[in-house]
């Protein structure tokens, strides 16, 4: 997934500002930007965190277009399910952010 030259709606905003908002979703990032791609239970072992934990933190970051994940088959044929860092470069701008907010929906209330 590429965000390199799509603005920004409000919603993927908020999506991506929630989803940088805990550190193990920040560790994540940071483990596949270092390592580079990597299966869900290595990479829950690399960050001593349980599987069910990490695919929750994926799954957060994924909807946010920060991670992609894809299923490949080992020559045993083992289903692996690899994760690594999306294409998106942002500089977080007051421009960028009242672009963001002209199309956010009336739902977002404080």
């Amino acid at each position: 997934m590429k965000h390199r030259s799509k603005h920004l709606t409000g919603d993927e905003l908020l999506a991506m500002l929630a989803a940088l908002s805990n550190p193990h979703r920040l560790r994540i990032i940071a483990a596949l930007r270092v390592g580079g791609r990597n299966y869900i239970s290595q990479l829950a072992r690399e960050l001593g965190i349980s599987r069910p934990l990490l695919h929750l933190h994926v799954q957060k970051l994924q909807d946010a277009g920060l991670v992609v994940s894809r299923t490949e088959f080992s020559a045993d044929g083992k289903a692996l399910n690899y994760i690594e860092v999306a294409d998106f470069d942002y500089a977080l701008t007051p421009d960028l952010i009242a672009a963001a907010v002209a199309s956010l929906g009336n739902d977002h209330h404080d």
